[in-house]
């Protein structure tokens, strides 16, 4: 039986207060020793959707699962097809003001380590070169037969050789890095193998049915316990990839701060929950605490 994505959730209670107020999140960020775990919906202003926004990707994709992938040569194809032209736009975005602010924060020791859900690699573009990438990366690919490595960029120019004139409209570019593609067009596409022993070649991410490898996750429960407090951006938390950590760090007594645009699955654990778009309210963030204003009069 394949696995399907989580695709939303429903809360069992009333939706919690959220506040447009970055006092208090401005208080416990400044106390420092802070670990942020973000979200897709830090990287919207990057042009790059997230999955379960007013405007997100499941509304009208089903982004592909592992069982999938790994048993279907013609879901591979499709992948593939689609994939080689999203991963391009995804190469040019550039970091927003949020990525940005977060790199500030890191810089100046109030944050001590950042998680990311994204595939993205807009946080390391934008100087958090130590981020960890829970779902790992579009930048690159892994052979499932052999476990070797390589950049994303190697892959687009062997498929470039094998595909000459494939081309299409990279339309709805979605957060795993595939576009809508009519099903004629990914029927002429052709994928390529593994160079070292002809295997089947994947994007070195976490897809939807797949477990994140234990020592990754192992070393983010390393940062949230070395933390003094979780801040979540732009996140939903509706898969357990991203929650465990959440519901950890309250277990632990720790304060969980949560910005993001809507409810989320995790507010119930959280002691703050700021409704605001990143970007700004990250920015106004950063000068708060470079002016030494902290709240607001």
């Amino acid at each position: 039986m394949r696995t399907r994505p989580t695709l939303s959730w429903t809360s069992a209670d009333a939706p919690l207060p959220r506040t447009s107020s970055l006092d208090e999140l401005t208080d416990v960020v400044a106390r420092g020793r802070v670990a942020v775990l973000s979200g897709a919906g830090l990287s919207t202003e990057s042009g790059i959707p997230d999955y379960r926004g007013e405007t997100g990707s499941l509304r009208r994709h089903t982004p592909m699962t592992y069982d999938e992938f790994v048993t279907s040569a013609q879901g591979r194809q499709r992948y593939w097809a689609r994939s080689h032209l999203g991963w391009r736009t995804i190469a040019r975005a550039d970091p927003n003001d949020g990525h940005r602010a977060v790199a500030a924060l890191r810089e100046a020791g109030y944050v001590s380590g950042v998680i990311t859900q994204n595939v993205d690699g807009l946080h390391q573009a934008a100087g958090t070169a130590d981020a960890v990438e829970l779902h790992g990366s579009l930048n690159r690919v892994i052979c499932l037969d052999c476990r070797r490595t390589s950049p994303r960029a190697e892959l687009d120019r062997r498929l470039r050789a094998a595909n000459p004139g494939f081309a299409g409209a990279a339309t709805r570019i979605n957060p795993d890095g595939d576009v809508e593609l009519p099903e004629d067009v990914v029927r002429r596409f052709r994928p390529v193998a593994c160079p070292a022993c002809a295997g089947v070649l994947k994007p070195d991410v976490v897809f939807f049915g797949e477990n994140v490898p234990r020592p990754r996750v192992e070393q983010c429960y390393g940062l949230v316990d070395a933390a003094a407090a979780l801040l979540v951006l732009g996140s939903s938390l509706t898969v357990m990839s991203g929650l465990r950590f959440v519901r950890h760090a309250a277990k632990t007594g720790k304060p969980v701060l949560i910005v993001n645009r809507g409810e989320t699955r995790g507010d119930r654990y959280a002691a703050v929950r700021v409704d605001r778009p990143l970007g700004p309210a990250l920015t106004e963030l950063v000068g708060r605490l470079a002016g030494g204003r902290g709240r607001t009069a």
